[in-house]
């Protein structure tokens, strides 16, 4: 059953993504980072961790694809490399509010990872892209406004934060709800006891 459910979650997130680049207003509004992030907080079988990157990868490619023939831009592999760094801080994140278990932290872990997944991003853009200047306010501009044909990054900042803040409470209330169904306690006081 759970080889069912994490091709089910594979393919409907990285569905998502796809989808996202033909309806621009969800441009970076994707379950993605909340799905590794609840990953280390609630499933002890750190295999399905995996599931988040398979399809991150899968519609990255896919992606790449769609950018290199509709704009005429790849994406750079080392830029690739930078997302899954993302991802793997929001699974030692989560690893870590497992252990500190409590809303609050969860609250936090979500928000620390948007936050590492904007800065980081938007870094790496602005290293490998030729049109900010490689100077303090180069860095700001992608941090803020972004390149000019395209909407402020920080749009797609506020995008992540919300998706990411959404997601992690859907996931987390399945798994809380799931869990009260079953006659047990709160998965994360009862990983606080494991």
């Amino acid at each position: 059953m759970p080889l069912v459910v994490s091709l089910l979650v594979l393919v409907f997130a990285a569905g998502w993504r796809i989808a996202a680049v033909h309806l621009p207003a969800l441009s970076n509004f994707a379950p993605l980072m909340a799905l590794t992030f609840c990953a280390a907080v609630y499933l002890r079988d750190k295999r399905l961790w995996l599931v988040p990157f398979a399809a991150l990868l899968l519609s990255d490619l896919y992606l790449d694809h769609y950018h290199a023939t509709n704009f005429g831009e790849t994406w750079s592999w080392p830029s690739m490399v930078v997302r899954a760094a993302c991802f793997a801080i929001a699974l030692l994140i989560g690893h870590w509010v497992a252990q500190r278990k409590g809303w609050l932290t969860l609250l936090g872990g979500a928000l620390g990872g948007a936050l590492f997944f904007y800065v980081a991003t938007n870094t790496d853009a602005w290293v490998r892209d030729l049109v900010y200047a490689k100077t303090f306010a180069g860095w700001v501009q992608a941090l803020t406004v972004g390149r000019p044909e395209f909407p402020p990054t920080i749009w797609f900042f506020r995008n992540t934060l919300a998706s990411d803040l959404i997601f992690t409470a859907v996931f987390a209330g399945a798994m809380e709800l799931a869990a009260l169904r079953s006659g047990q306690p709160s998965l994360l006081a009862r990983r606080a006891a494991a």
